[in-house]
């Protein structure tokens, strides 16, 4: 059995991919992770079920597990020194390391707790980050300097507290799996190498936004409940958890495509789902398991952030499937 540690430190002698302030910022991470997890775990025991009475920065009712991990997240990267600043989707503005303690060469952003929604029904929900490389242009980080393109991150993951409790993490060099031993305490690898069928017959999308979707899209799906008589030629499976870590850990495990469309209802706002905190970090870990992500009409990773928490649209999955859908909204626009 290999510790999250000592792949993190085989991972530098290989590919020389990360140093030991890397290593350290995952660590951390990871160790904030197993206290959400605990939190998580207790559930109604611990008294962290409902909502907590507040509003996140996107207007969202936040519940009080959102800012329990919130909190735990923030706590944890404050003294290490491996930490410029980090952002959280939770909050408007970077956090900054308090003064009293040194500062590292990263960013890191995360998505606390991912399908909060779910907390409440006992359905698996996770934590989302990405680690960037902070600039030498500001002493003290500024939003500008958290506006890079997803193909700038050194690192992303997210863990998902379900029935154990796994970490996924991608160095750029591979996507690997962790499963936390409750007795030992500690993150062990499990799954080296996941990697994406490039053909699927699953598909995770809310299907109850038909109405407000753009006609590429209703196409797109129509021919996929049309199943072996329709123009696929094969019949499909829906899977929706309402949660984007639990979904895409599903792709991870055996395929499928996760659609999180523009629509009537979020065209003001570019999307649903956050660039920075969601599709950047799950892009990375998707490309690198072989499988592909867009917004539709380009590649994810390329997307040239404007704002902090900024919002797109979703594909990503096994590629073929992506690559359809895609090319379903190019033609559209091209058409137009």
């Amino acid at each position: 059995m290999i510790s999250l540690t000592q792949f993190l430190i085989e991972e530098q002698r290989t590919h020389g991919a990360v140093n030991a302030e890397l290593r350290l910022l995952i660590e951390v991470v990871a160790r904030a992770c197993k206290r959400i997890s605990i939190a998580v775990g207790k559930g109604a025991l611990g008294g962290v079920l409902g909502s907590a009475g507040t509003e996140n920065v996107q207007g969202e009712a936040q519940k009080k597990l959102d800012v329990i991990s919130n909190e735990i997240l923030l706590e944890a990267n404050a003294w290490g020194g491996h930490l410029a600043a980090c952002a959280s989707e939770e909050m408007e503005d970077p956090h900054p390391i308090p003064d009293a303690y040194p500062k590292g060469n990263y960013l890191l952003l995360f998505d606390p707790l991912d399908g909060s929604s779910n907390i409440d029904v006992n359905i698996s929900v996770g934590t989302i980050f990405s680690v960037l490389r902070a600039s030498d242009e500001h002493a003290e980080p500024e939003v500008a300097d958290f506006l890079q393109p997803g193909t700038q991150q050194v690192a992303a993951g997210y863990c998902v507290y379900g029935p154990s409790t796994m970490l996924v993490l991608t160095t750029g060099h591979g996507v690997h799996a962790f499963t936390l031993d409750r007795e030992l305490g500690s993150f062990m690898l499990t799954a080296r190498n996941l990697a994406i069928p490039s053909d699927t017959a699953e598909f995770a999308i809310n299907l109850s936004n038909r109405r407000h979707w753009e006609a590429p899209m209703r196409r797109y799906i129509d021919e996929l409940l049309a199943g072996r008589e329709g123009p696929r030629g094969k019949d499909f499976n829906m899977r929706w958890v309402a949660s984007m870590v639990a979904d895409v850990h599903r792709i991870l495990t055996r395929g499928g495509i996760f659609i999180y469309p523009v629509d009537a209802k979020t065209r003001k706002q570019g999307g649903k789902l956050r660039l920075m905190y969601e599709a950047n970090p799950m892009a990375f870990i998707v490309e690198q398991a072989g499988g592909a992500a867009t917004t539709g009409r380009a590649r994810i990773l390329e997307v040239a952030p404007e704002k902090l928490h900024q919002r797109v649209p979703v594909f990503l999955g096994s590629k073929n499937e992506v690559a359809t859908a895609t090319r379903y909204h190019q033609d559209a626009d091209a058409a137009s």
